[in-house]
């Protein structure tokens, strides 16, 4: 445990960093000093790893609800996995208005992915990170989706394909002209044109990846405030500290899955406005 409460909330919003240090070397940063002092050429390890952890439960767990999926009574997982996969299936449906086999599970991915990530976030905040102390892990990070490097990175790889299917789409011409003659039809409007255009297309992953980012942050740092409370032993503060835990846990739930569901639904969103023609 840090010796002070500063210390102990810097602790908790530490990245586990490797990377190459001031004197040249590579190697896991000790510090939050050595973590700005690396910059981009660094990498945050605990926000990867748990990524791909989380990514491989969302595969196995489908992969295993498919393999015993029986046309009688289903099982619970059966059960709960065709439910996420009707309801996804059934969003895509209603704002996807064209034929592609890769928009519904790329939705389906995008929000178990992401509501996975966010789940880690009702892991008590100390259990980890004080387990990886003991094994001489400096910072332990749980939380990918508080990581703006993870949601940052969805976001643009969902901005990759918005460029790639308003192309394919559209042609490069047809991308070229919806951007340099909308909103004002005219040919002296281009640089206009331009500047708003294509403010509005670079806006959309910063919201995606920001919003997912700022709004999972400010509840790891709420879950950590409270955390404090415990610091202190029995007593009053410790009791409230227990209930004001289990009540933002409840409400966190709905959180979780609101940013899960508000991230993959953007994401049908604008590839539907990469295949439509006529946007504007």
């Amino acid at each position: 445990m840090a010796a002070n409460s500063s210390e102990y909330i810097q602790h908790h919003l530490t990245n586990l960093t490797y990377g190459q240090k001031a004197d040249g070397t590579w190697g896991f940063a000790q510090s939050a000093e050595e973590i700005q002092e690396m910059g981009f050429m660094s990498i945050n390890v605990d926000s990867m790893a748990w990524s791909v952890v989380l990514g491989v439960v969302f595969l196995l767990l489908f992969r295993a609800a498919a393999k015993t999926a029986t046309a009688g009574i289903p099982g619970g997982v059966q059960n709960f996995v065709e439910m996420v996969i009707e309801f996804i299936d059934d969003i895509t449906q209603s704002i996807f208005q064209y034929k592609s086999t890769v928009i519904a599970p790329l939705a389906l991915t995008i929000f178990v992915w992401v509501f996975l990530m966010n789940a880690m976030d009702l892991v008590p905040v100390d259990w980890i990170p004080e387990l990886a102390l003991l094994m001489g892990v400096p910072y332990m990070k749980v939380v990918p989706s508080t990581d703006p490097n993870i949601t940052m990175g969805m976001a643009l790889g969902v901005f990759g394909l918005v460029i790639f299917y308003s192309i394919q789409q559209k042609g490069a011409v047809g991308f070229f002209k919806e951007l340099a003659l909308h909103p004002f039809p005219s040919i002296i409007a281009i640089p206009i044109n331009l500047v708003l255009e294509l403010v509005t297309l670079i806006a959309k992953p910063l919201s995606l990846g920001l919003r997912l980012f700022g709004n999972m942050y400010a509840g790891e740092v709420i879950f950590i405030l409270i955390a404090l409370m415990f610091s202190g032993g029995l007593g009053l503060l410790f009791a409230f500290g227990g209930v004001l835990q289990w009540m933002w846990a409840a409400f966190h739930i709905i959180v979780i899955t609101l940013q899960a569901f508000v991230f993959a639904v953007l994401t049908i969103v604008y590839l539907a406005q990469a295949h439509d023609v006529d946007e504007h």
